[in-house]
């Protein structure tokens, strides 16, 4: 099943479902308002989502829309949860290496993340504003789930049938804002402006033999003004798979419906399929030559991420944005 939230003018916009090849749309009010309602009841609600989906990819409604991409918001403008992991370690050890820092051991056995801002996603065709190039602007291409309640304590056995739904991320960062903030001891926040995710978010049936139960085992495109950056694959050398961090999540505290996990930067310890940020590309170039070469997003770059099946059509949508400069109104 596929579902987006289109804009209407409303902080949680419109939920429709999404026929599977992405052209067409029809309205559910009937059955669910928002993706949030959907989530908060997901038991009752999915069903019925679910035959509306089947009806639709059999083009038994004829009361349906053409469906825009460009017309989306993130499938939950704002959720109560957004906490994003860091599931590829290799990419930390790349990074604390690029800085001669030895890395802990803890870090493979004990998952990090940050808890992010959720009041305010982006769609995944609006513009990243951000007011300064100085501050090192970087996309971070990911994958996301999204979850019911979670008791607090849940094993990651428990955690897996939990996960409800898989959306792409990009989850923007401020480079050059990082360090000082991490130096207070206190974590990141100015340094992580408003995250967006794919216009469709799937149940994992869609993804057939690519999901295991743990881990998305297809590759993340990602095009930096239009020029391929990165096709690392999700399942490889993924050493938290979403079970475990969704459960490291829940340790302390319940995770109520709608929660947003992410896996953190999708990266391979083979580099020739490339990247998922420009921050893994200037590390290995410092560890290379000394030095970084490529710069961070300027105003007007581009980004797209996509990720597409084994036929090459698109699963999610892409996610496509334009830097500009942030001015207040």
């Amino acid at each position: 099943m596929k579902l987006a939230t289109l804009k209407n003018n409303t902080r949680d916009g419109q939920l429709v479902v999404v026929s599977r090849a992405l052209d067409k749309a029809v309205l559910v009010n009937d059955i669910a308002a928002t993706l949030q309602a959907a989530i908060d009841n997901w038991s009752e609600i999915s069903p019925k989502l679910a035959e509306v989906y089947q009806s639709l990819n059999n083009n038994e409604i004829s009361d349906t829309l053409a469906f825009e991409q460009s017309e989306c918001e993130s499938p939950l403008p704002r959720a109560y949860q957004w906490a994003d992991g860091s599931a590829y370690v290799n990419h930390v050890e790349l990074v604390r290496k690029a800085r001669n820092a030895e890395m802990p051991a803890t870090f493979w056995t004990d998952p990090l993340m940050y808890q992010g801002g959720s009041d305010a996603f982006i769609g995944p065709r609006d513009d990243i504003s951000i007011a300064s190039e100085e501050f090192g602007i970087d996309f971070e291409s990911e994958v996301a789930v999204i979850t019911d309640d979670v008791p607090m304590g849940s094993s990651p056995e428990q955690a897996a049938s939990h996960i409800k739904l898989l959306m792409l991320v990009n989850d923007v960062s401020l480079r050059n804002l990082i360090p000082g903030e991490l130096a207070k001891g206190f974590g990141f926040f100015a340094s992580k402006p408003s995250s967006a995710f794919s216009p469709v978010a799937i149940t994992p049936d869609e993804l057939g033999d690519a999901w295991d139960g743990k881990k998305l085992h297809l590759p993340l495109t990602t095009h930096l003004n239009e020029n391929l950056f990165g096709q690392p694959n999700c399942g490889v050398d993924m050493t938290f798979d979403f079970p475990t961090i969704v459960a490291h999540a829940a340790k302390t505290r319940p995770l109520s419906a709608g929660c947003v996990i992410g896996s953190g930067t999708i990266s391979n310890y083979d580099r020739s399929a490339g990247s998922s940020c420009l921050a893994e590309i200037r590390m290995l170039e410092i560890i290379a030559d000394g030095k970084p070469s490529t710069p961070f997003m300027s105003f007007g770059d581009t980004v797209r991420i996509e990720m597409f099946d084994s036929e090459g059509a698109s699963i999610f949508g892409a996610i496509d944005q334009k830097v500009v400069e942030y001015k207040a109104k």
